[in-house]
């Protein structure tokens, strides 16, 4: 991550955010939305599928019906379309994985899970957190379904 995974303080830690953020929205930019998506043949999906023993490399859930063949490395940062830069992913997952460096990425999932656990435990911040989380869910299942 940053070298330490600590920071001195809340504004720190903020600042690092943005700035991962912002190096992310530059590289997409440099790279332009001009690059194309190849479709994979029903044998690469095979193979893909194989390469977790047929489990979403994000969650690690089995998986069965539909998924994706998500970029390890980010299509729109420049990642190739190339077997060895595939793994299948369930789609919520790969939805949320979105187009986030390593670092990015990791944080994500650190916030979550320290979130998650203070939700569970209905700390202030918890309640607070789960809250506010769950009045935008029900405002953006409510766009979803208006559409």
């Amino acid at each position: 991550m940053n070298g330490t995974d600590t920071f001195k303080t809340p504004e720190e830690f903020a600042k690092r955010l943005r700035a991962l953020r912002r190096d992310r929205r530059e590289q997409k930019l440099k790279n332009g939305n001009k690059r194309t998506r190849k479709r994979l043949s029903q044998s690469d999906r095979a193979v893909l599928l194989e390469k977790t023993g047929g489990r979403c490399h994000i969650c690690g859930g089995v998986i069965t019906g539909a998924w994706e063949a998500d970029h390890v490395f980010s299509h729109s940062l420049g990642g190739k379309h190339s077997l060895d830069n595939y793994l299948p992913a369930h789609p919520t997952c790969n939805n949320y994985r979105w187009f986030y460096g390593t670092e990015e990425f990791e944080w994500i999932l650190k916030l979550g899970v320290w979130l998650r656990t203070k939700i569970e435990k209905e700390s202030e911040v918890g309640r607070l957190a789960a809250k506010l989380f769950c009045s935008h869910e029900r405002a953006r299942v409510k766009r979803r379904t208006a559409k």
